[in-house]
Order: C-alpha cells, then structure tokens, then sequence
C-alpha cells in the first residue's frame, strides 16, 4: 500500500509493450540475485532454490510453437508476489535446460510475453511499468469495466507474437501455497478468441492452455522466526504476550493456539471498530454455534466482518455488494481508481484552485474509504481447515504474514516490508495442456453453447491447477 494520496491524479495511461532482447537478457543475468535478495522493500525474496516438474512438456510446446504448430497460454498460479520472477526464471533457465538434455532443439530467448495489473505500477513505481513493457509485459486494469485495449492487446499477442502469452487466471495472489482462489473466466475466453482468430486466418495452429502451479516452502522450518514474529503482532496489537515452555517452544499445537487466540483478538477489535464507528451490525453468534466448532464460528465472524469492512466502501462508492469477495474487491477498486486518476479532467494542473481543491478533497476520500478494501484482501482465501489439515511451519508462516499486513497496513502509510521468516524454494510444476481448439469447434456456431464452453474450461483449468498442489507443501 503505498502513501496515502493528497491530491488528484493524472488519468492512468495504458503502458504499450516495447519488448527489448538486451532488457530480457540483463534480467535474465540478474534472477538469482533478485530472487536472492530483498531488492525492494514488497520483494521479500529469499528464494534459493526452484525446481521444476514436467518441464519436458513445456519445452515440447515451445518446439512446436516456435515451428508454427501451436499456440499457447500459460495460465499460472500467483499465490505470493515473487510468482512472476520465479516464473521468468523457470521459463527461460530450467525448461532450455531440459530440452538440451532431451534433444530438443529450441530458438533462443526462450521467453513469454504476460498480463499484469496496472495497479502495481502505481504502489511500486513507474519504473514498475518500464521494466515490464521493456519484457514484454501488457497492464490490465482489473475491475468491471472492460479494459478494451489490454484485452486486445493480449488477444493479439497471443494469435500473433513471437512469444506464447502468461496469465495468473486468479487475478492477484491470495499468500496461500495450497489453496487456488476462484479463476476469472479472461483466461478461457482469452483462448476461444484465439482460435477464433486463427480460424479467421486460415491458420492451423493448434490453441492449448497449459496450468502450471507455483508453491513455496522453507527450506528449513522457519520456527524461532515464527516465534518473533507472533509475539511482535501480539505486542502490536495490544493482546498480552503468551509464555511459551523453554522445553516446547516449537511445537506445532502451541503455535495454532497463538494464531488463533490472536485471531480472535484481532476480528473481536475490528468487529468493535466497525461497530462503533461505522454503524455495521456485526452480531458474533452463528446460528450453528452449538455444533460448529471454535475454528468454524471464528472463519464464519471473519468473514461476516469482511463484508461490513467491503460494504463501508461500497455504500461511499454506490456499488451493490454483488459476487465473492474478489470479484467485489476489483470492482472497489476500480471505482476508487476513477475518483483518483480523473479520466474526466485532462489537464488538473490548469484547473482553477477551487474545482482543484474539490477534485483533491474526492481523491483523498476516496483513498481512504478504499484502505477498507486493502485490509479485506489479504484475507479472501482463509478458511477453517487450511491450518488444520497440516499443522506445518510453511501455512502457520502464510497466516501468520497475512495477520502482518493487515496490522501493518493499518499502521503505516507507507508500504510495509514483510519480514523475512527464512530461505525458501520454489517448486513449480506443468499440468497437461487443455486443448482449446476442440472445444472451439464443437461450439463455433453457437453463442450460447460457446458462453457455456467458457465456463466449463474456467472449471476444469481450476480442477487442473488444485490437483498439482502438492500435499507436502
């Protein structure tokens, strides 16, 4: 999150692609030490090691792509931000060194063109946005409205450009190696175009979507760091500090009791915050309290209270609480966006000082009633049983982070930087590839049929992508 905004801003200009080979190669020279080390205070890093599974079928498809046989997407899991850097890394190091070890001849960079939120230029800098156009990058603004010259964009690039296209069809990360959030449908749709297009062309290139899943662990149980860091968020939060036994300081049981008393702790203060200062009737009993247990009647407040903490935003911006809590929270924030960087005022340095000074009094609202939205994202995926179907340092670390960012962001003005628990890997592995021509052509003269085809690749791409999680991790 970055600084609070005082003013209004320039309207958000679409950032077109400009892809630079000497760019690519100096990122490419540089991945491990980026993966290696904190480079920017949102870049936790510490990424030392990434294995790859079924690259083989990766480096097939780009020899068939680079011959002109086939197209293809890849549709990749973005549970953490390092996601794209080990996505690079794995694209362009690990599948050319498989193929040189199964014989198959590839054209050089090995590399893949990708959709990004425009949003992260903003918290991150416009540097951000240099750098992923100089790779081949395309933003996307994430929201209702039809961000018509992306998605052309990427439709373009992938019926036509020298590279395959990389897209995260859960449209942001949610901090959770073992769960994959509900996919956006762009990623199927994205496909039928493809084909579409071809077929147009009289092109006979074959259109897949290949799922590749990402997940992190540490290398070595981050224990005693887990430890600092739950008693720095129950000093933060004001929740008395619990005594840990010197003979079981790491023991699994102690640790779920800690995350979830400061759970409880800390949904009880905001269940009273909104309560008090925004009016949200928040009640604490569930119907089913007598037979749910504690960990069920805790996720059930959790999420009644990121609905009151949703509807505060979406009553100052007129939105109907409509979908899940991404599709809500995209929507948020899009509408916030339109507030802030005013599409409707060309040119606000030369507005007169006292149309200025509203249009400035809407940007700061605005960015405040949006804070509400930032604190509901990092908890979109947290469920009763993630932590309860294994008790592992790797998922108390993920919800013990995610319980820092909340309590950060409601310190800090600034971008806070996670703290760094350990050295992790990555392991990232390649599903089989979803052919989107077959389905094309059992559909292509019936819209309604093709509405419904979109649908049910969304669904089973998501099938795809949960049965690569790996247990362990």
């Amino acid at each position: 999150m970055p600084k609070l905004i005082n003013s209004t801003q320039p309207s958000l200009k679409f950032i077109p692609y400009s892809f630079n080979p000497l760019i690519l190669r100096l990122m490419q020279w540089l991945l491990p030490f980026v993966l290696r080390f904190r480079t920017r205070p949102w870049l936790p890093a510490g990424i030392v090691d990434i294995q790859g599974e079924n690259a083989e079928v990766l480096a097939q498809l780009y020899q068939q792509f680079q011959a002109g046989k086939v197209r293809f997407l890849l549709a990749f899991r973005h549970p953490e931000v390092e996601d794209p850097l080990c996505m690079l890394y794995f694209i362009s190091r690990i599948v050319p060194q498989v193929a040189r070890q199964k014989g198959i001849e590839l054209q050089y960079p090995v590399h893949s063109h990708f959709v990004y939120d425009r949003g992260m230029t903003i918290w991150a800098g416009n540097w951000l946005g240099w750098l992923f156009s100089r790779l081949g990058g395309v933003p996307i603004r994430r929201g209702r409205r039809l961000d018509r010259q992306a998605i052309q964009t990427a439709r373009n690039l992938f019926a036509n450009a020298q590279f395959p296209i990389a897209v995260a069809p859960e449209g942001g990360n949610n901090g959770h190696s073992g769960i994959v959030s509900p996919l956006e449908p762009g990623v199927a749709q994205l496909g039928f175009w493809c084909v579409e297009d071809l077929h147009k062309a009289n092109r006979t290139e074959a259109v897949v979507i290949v799922p590749v899943s990402i997940q992190y662990r540490y290398t070595t149980p981050p224990w005693s760091k887990l430890d600092e860091l739950l008693t720095k968020l129950e000093a933060d939060s004001g929740l008395s500090l619990q005594a840990i036994a010197e003979s079981a300081p790491h023991q699994p049981e102690i640790y779920y009791q800690r995350i979830c008393r400061l759970g409880e702790y800390l949904i009880t203060e905001m269940e009273e915050f909104y309560s008090r200062f925004y009016h949200q009737d928040i009640p604490k009993a569930i119907a089913t309290e007598e037979t749910a247990t504690p960990d069920e009647v805790l996720i059930v407040r959790l999420h009644r209270l990121l609905d009151k903490a949703l509807q505060v935003s979406e009553q100052y911006f007129g939105i109907p609480a409509q979908g899940n809590f991404i599709d809500r929270c995209r929507r948020l924030e899009e509408a916030s966006w339109n507030y802030v960087y005013r599409d409707d005022l060309p040119d606000i340095n030369n507005l007169p000082p006292f149309k200025r000074g509203l249009a400035d009094l809407v940007a700061q609202e605005a960015d405040l009633r949006i804070q509400h939205m930032r604190l509901v994202e990092s908890f979109v995926a947290v469920n009763a049983t993630y932590i309860q179907e294994k008790y592992s340092a790797d998922r108390f670390a993920e919800t013990a982070l995610l319980m820092f960012d909340m309590l950060a962001r409601i310190q800090e003005s600034t971008l806070p930087g996670r703290p760094r628990l350990g050295l992790r890997q990555a392991l990232i592995k390649v599903g089989t590839p979803i052919s989107v021509t077959e389905r094309w052509e059992q559909v292509q003269n019936n819209r309604q049929a093709a509405k419904k085809a979109v649908g049910n690749l969304t669904q089973d791409l998501q099938a795809v992508l949960e049965s690569l999680i790996n247990e362990d991790c």
